[in-house]
């Protein structure tokens, strides 16, 4: 990965953290686990951000497009999960969830041009 994005995801990283510390000192969040489970599901969103940037800026050696996209949709779900748990919603909504990242994936991989050609 180039330096610039590796920069920019770790400045993205800071204000992630930020912004939750910020609605964790207003008692928007009031436990330390629903802050760490929403800074996860937030990365998780620019994760996927970021493969779309890494989509136009291959790679020879580093990890693909499709590959960042993916652990960017698991990030999220495992983050959501988590803070569903941690907010003590019914059991069925952490199955929804599971279920809506299992689609995601599925659907993404539907995506050809997100795959590096092999050749």
């Amino acid at each position: 990965m180039p330096r610039q994005y590796e920069t920019l995801s770790l400045g993205v990283f800071i204000v992630i953290v930020a912004l939750v510390l910020g609605a964790f000192s207003l008692r928007m969040i009031t436990r330390l686990d629903e802050l760490l489970a929403l800074i996860i599901a937030f990365y998780g969103v620019w994760t996927v951000v970021l493969a779309g940037v890494r989509t136009q800026h291959l790679d020879e050696y580093g990890r693909g497009a499709y590959s960042t996209l993916v652990m960017g949709i698991l990030l999220i779900g495992f983050g959501g999960a988590w803070f569903l748990t941690v907010k003590g919603a019914d059991p069925i909504f952490s199955v929804a969830l599971f279920l809506l990242v299992i689609g995601i994936l599925a659907v993404a991989s539907g995506f050809p041009s997100m795959r590096r050609k092999q050749g």
